[in-house]
C-alpha cells in the first residue's frame, strides 16, 4: 500500500481544498457557496437544464442539489421553468443570478489565472488531460 502522502485520494483532496480556498474567500463575499457556484456558473453557460443534469454536470448528489436548488430559488438567482415532462424539474438563471455569475466570472478568472501562473499553462493543460483519461479510465472498468 502506497504511503498516506503518496495516496492518490489524498493528494487530489488537498489540491482540491488549496486551489478552491481564493475562489471560497470571493464567494463567501458575495453570499455564496462553491456548491452554489457551480450551479450558477452552469446555468448561466446555456439553456435551461433539468436537476438531473445539473447534479452530473456540477457533481453534486440529488438531494444536496435540492437544497441547493431550493436556496437559490428562494433568493431569486435562479426560477423553475415549465417542462412537458412533469417529472422533470427544469431551472434557469434568472437576471439577479446573471448579476451574481458577473460579479464572481471576473474574479474567478483572475484566480485561474494566478493558479496557472504559478503552476504554468502547459503543466495545468497537461494535468486537465491526465486528469480526465483517469476518470475515463476508471469509469471504463467500472470501478
Amino acid at each position: 500500500m502506497k504511503s498516506y502522502e503518496r495516496a492518490l485520494p489524498i493528494a487530489l483532496l488537498r489540491a482540491r481544498e488549496v486551489t478552491l480556498r481564493p475562489f471560497r474567500r470571493e464567494l463567501e463575499k458575495i453570499g455564496l457557496t462553491v456548491q452554489q457556484w457551480r450551479v450558477i456558473r452552469a446555468l448561466a453557460e446555456g439553456e435551461p437544464m433539468s436537476a438531473s443534469a445539473l447534479a452530473e454536470l456540477c457533481v453534486l448528489m440529488p438531494p444536496s442539489l435540492s437544497r441547493i436548488l431550493k436556496t437559490l430559488t428562494e433568493r431569486g438567482l435562479i426560477e423553475r421553468v415549465p417542462d412537458d415532462d412533469g417529472r422533470r424539474r427544469m431551472v434557469r438563471i434568472t437576471p439577479a443570478g446573471c448579476a451574481k455569475y458577473r460579479a464572481m466570472a471576473g474574479e474567478a478568472a483572475a484566480i485561474y489565472a494566478q493558479i496557472e501562473d504559478a503552476f504554468g499553462v502547459e503543466k495545468m493543460e497537461q494535468l486537465l488531460d491526465l486528469l480526465t483519461e483517469l476518470r475515463l479510465s476508471v469509469e471504463a472498468r467500472g470501478l
